[in-house]
């Protein structure tokens, strides 16, 4: 059975140098794009300027709703659970200085992922992987394309394919492409991105397993 570990104990401190906003960090799977299937500690950081109006985690825009927790508290937190895939997403993570926090995690020996939707000025930071996740709500900055090691657009209505296309150009060619229906369009969008898959072979289909194995 698989089931989701929350992250039991942090510790909030008052030192804002060495913390971070946090709206969750808990032990699950990735559900989605090129690491599909693998254990991963998520750390989800507030604050967020993009926009979406499908957005599942509006909860995470306000970056004070949220308690900062110190850099050291979170890594030790993802070091109680047996993974070493540490994802660091948001909200819009890259509003945030992350330079010492992936530092931190990949002296723990974690391997860092992010997912960001490219908007923000400084790309900080250390990553071994970096998913790309363009939003037509707000422009990405170029700075982005060169560092994105896939590139998950996702497929709200038939104009996205177009949207996501137009990236292709500017991103290294073993940038992996893949295209991911929004959730509550899936019924609709789902064979359109299969054909377009099948007719544009250099892309491929993102699901959200996590949802249709009902892993929280």
């Amino acid at each position: 059975m698989l089931l989701e570990q929350k992250q039991q104990t942090i510790t909030i401190t008052t030192d804002f140098k060495a913390a971070l906003p946090i709206m969750e960090a808990f032990y699950t799977l990735q559900g989605e794009g090129a690491h599909t299937g693998r254990a991963a500690y998520f750390i989800r950081l507030g604050g967020c300027d993009v926009g979406c109006h499908w957005c599942d985690v509006k909860e995470s825009w306000d970056a004070d709703a949220h308690p900062k927790i110190s850099i050291d508290s979170i890594v030790e937190g993802a070091l109680q659970y047996p993974g070493r895939m540490a994802v660091i997403t948001g909200g819009e993570p890259l509003m945030h200085d992350l330079t010492e926090l992936t530092a931190t995690l990949q002296r723990a020996g974690f391997q860092t992922n992010i997912e960001t939707s490219g908007v923000c000025q400084a790309v900080t930071g250390s990553w071994d992987w970096v998913c790309f996740s363009p939003k037509k709500f707000k422009k990405p900055n170029p700075a982005i394309f060169d560092k994105a090691d896939e590139l998950k657009v996702i497929i709200y209505n038939s104009s996205d394919f177009a949207f996501a296309e137009s990236f292709v150009p500017f991103l290294r060619p073993n940038c992996k492409l893949f295209l991911q229906t929004e959730w509550s369009r899936s019924n609709e969008m789902l064979p359109r991105i299969v054909d377009y898959v099948k007719n544009n072979p250099q892309w491929q289909i993102s699901l959200q397993t996590h949802k249709y194995l009902d892993i929280p």
